[in-house]
């Protein structure tokens, strides 16, 4: 299991003690539902009965391959950085974790518009709206940003807040001037 997983769970195990069993069985088949909810884009775009890619279709490949390309390349960037023993302790404020704290995030977000692009003239498309509609929530408020975030401010404290005053939290975008930071560096971020 990875270690995001754990650091997940575990905490749950904890808190819900002898009756961890079955909640981790009522928390398991939710996210059997959410996996069969997130299965629709997919279902849609396969089915669509509208003959070639057309220009929807090579949109959404174009799009698709945007968000493929720039998860990889934030998560190469941030394992990159880890690499170093010389940034140990340090959030990575390099490439595209210098426009955005979450960027594999974003373009995890970004690629579930590829299904919607894929889907136009199927008379289901408007049900591959579920896909960007709801990753934001889990990615928000469920999953995702808040347990990174709230791990790395534990651990980094003060150069992390720093980290998140100037940088967007999800879409890239230019950092902001303030504070008096560390010129780029600090702490890696564990998302």
């Amino acid at each position: 299991m990875c270690r995001e997983r754990r650091a997940w769970y575990l905490p749950l195990r904890s808190k819900w003690g002898d009756r961890a069993q079955s909640r981790f069985f009522v928390f398991f088949q939710l996210q059997a539902l959410v996996d069969m909810i997130f299965s629709l884009p997919y279902l849609v775009a396969m089915t669509n009965p509208t003959p070639g890619l057309g220009v929807w279709g090579l949109a959404g490949v174009l799009v698709w391959v945007v968000a493929v390309v720039g998860e990889a390349l934030a998560d190469r960037q941030l394992a990159a950085f880890r690499a170093d023993p010389a940034n140990r302790g340090r959030t990575c404020r390099v490439g595209l974790w210098r426009a955005s704290r979450h960027p594999n995030y974003f373009f995890e977000w970004l690629h579930w518009w590829s299904y919607v692009l894929l889907a136009v003239g199927s008379p289901w498309w408007a049900l591959t709206l579920v896909g960007p509609a709801l990753m934001p929530f889990f990615l928000f408020k469920v999953t995702g940003i808040p347990a990174t975030e709230a791990q790395a401010l534990a651990s980094r404290g003060e150069d992390y807040r720093e980290y998140q005053r100037t940088t967007s939290a999800f879409v890239p975008w230019f950092p902001r001037r303030q504070g008096t930071g560390n010129g780029g560096q600090g702490t890696a971020t564990t998302t």
